[in-house]
C-alpha cells in the first residue's frame, strides 16, 4: 500500500512538471504580447501627433500618385528640415537635406543645400533659402526645393535642433570621422573618429566659420552626423529608452509620413542605407545688396537635376 501511494505521489508530480511549464509560457506570451501591444499603441499615438501633411496632400489625385510610387516601388524623395526655432520667432531652416531613396538600386542620394544658396523663392523673390521656411514654413520650403532643382519632393520631416540633440543623446551618441581638428561651442574635435552627444553633435555641424571649406564642409559634417544616426538608429534596441525617444520624436519631429508609408519605407527602402552617395552643391560667395549669398550658376542646377533624376530611374 505505501509503495503504491508513493508511485502516485510521483506521478502526480511528473504530471505538475509540464503544467508548471506551460504555465510560464503562457505568462511570458502574455507579458510579450502586451509589450508589443503597449509599444505598438505607442509608435501609433508618436506618429499621429507627428503626423502634418501639406496642404496638397489632402487632393486624392496626389495620395493616388504617392500610392502607385510605393505599390511600384519607385524612388522616393525625402526633404529634411532642420529648424533652429526661437522664443516669439519662427526660426529658419538651419539644416536643408534632400535624401533620395531607390529601393530598385538600394541606393541612397545625399545632398545638402546650403543655406544661404541664391533662389527664387515663390511669392518672395531672391532670397537664401533658408529664408522660405521663415516666409511659408515647410509648404514654402517644398515648394522652393521643387521649382529650382525641378526634383520632385514627395515627402517631407522637419525637427527642432533641440529635439536633434535629445535625440542624438537618446541614441547614447553617434561616431564620426573628424577631417580638421576644430573647437566649436566650448567643445574640442580632434582629427579622426570622434564621439559625439547631442550638445556636441549640435556644435559639430553649426561650425562653418573656420571651416576652411565654409558652408560646404558644415553640409559635409551634417550628412556625417545624420548617415550615422540613421545607422545607429537602424540597429537601435534598447527597449528601456524607447518610450523617450517617441517621446522626443512627438514633441520635436512633423512629417506627412503617416504609419502606413513608415512602414512601406522600413520594409522596402531600409537597405537603401548602405549605400549612400553625396551630391554636392558647387557655388560660390558673393556681395549682393549688401548681402552674403551662396550663388550657383544655372549649369549645377542642371547638373544635380540630372544625377538626381539618373539616381530615380535606375533600376
Amino acid at each position: 500500500m505505501n509503495l503504491l501511494s508513493t508511485r502516485m505521489e510521483k506521478s502526480k508530480k511528473k504530471r505538475k512538471w509540464p503544467l508548471w511549464l506551460g504555465s510560464i509560457f503562457i505568462a511570458i506570451l502574455l507579458i510579450v504580447g502586451a509589450t508589443i501591444f503597449y509599444i505598438w499603441n505607442q509608435i501609433n499615438s508618436t506618429v499621429d501627433t507627428m503626423h502634418n501633411p501639406l496642404s496638397r496632400d489632402n487632393d486624392p489625385e496626389r495620395q493616388k500618385e504617392l500610392e502607385a510610387i510605393f505599390k511600384d516601388t519607385k524612388a522616393v524623395n525625402v526633404l529634411l528640415l532642420g529648424v533652429d526655432e526661437r522664443s516669439g520667432d519662427k526660426g529658419r531652416s538651419d539644416t536643408m537635406i534632400l535624401l533620395s531613396l531607390n529601393p530598385k538600386t538600394n541606393a541612397m542620394k545625399m545632398i545638402s543645400i546650403p543655406r544661404d544658396t541664391y533662389v527664387n523663392i515663390p511669392g518672395r523673390g531672391k532670397d537664401k533659402i533658408n529664408h522660405a521656411y521663415a516666409f511659408g514654413d515647410v509648404e514654402l520650403s517644398v515648394q522652393t526645393v521643387e521649382e529650382n532643382f525641378d526634383i520632385p519632393v514627395h515627402y517631407y520631416a522637419s525637427v527642432n535642433m533641440e529635439g536633434f540633440k535629445q535625440g542624438i543623446d537618446a541614441l547614447g551618441g553617434v561616431t564620426v570621422t573628424n577631417k580638421t581638428a576644430f573647437s566649436q561651442g566650448g567643445s574640442e574635435f580632434p582629427k579622426g573618429d570622434v564621439q559625439l552627444n547631442g550638445e556636441q553633435a549640435l556644435d559639430y555641424i553649426r561650425m562653418r566659420k573656420n571651416d576652411p571649406r565654409g558652408d560646404l564642409g558644415r553640409n559635409e559634417r551634417q550628412r556625417a552626423v545624420i548617415m550615422a544616426a540613421i545607422n545607429k538608429g537602424a540597429s537601435f534596441s534598447s527597449i528601456t529608452k524607447f518610450g523617450d525617444i517617441l517621446t522626443i520624436l512627438g514633441d520635436n519631429v512633423k512629417t506627412n509620413l503617416d504609419m502606413d508609408d513608415m512602414q512601406t519605407l522600413f520594409s522596402n527602402y531600409r537597405n537603401t542605407r548602405n549605400n549612400i552617395s553625396t551630391i554636392e552643391i558647387k557655388g560660390n560667395g558673393q556681395m549682393i545688396g549688401g548681402i552674403w549669398f551662396y550663388v550657383v550658376p544655372e549649369s549645377e542646377f542642371s547638373r544635380v537635376q540630372s544625377e538626381i533624376k539618373t539616381h530615380m530611374d535606375g533600376k
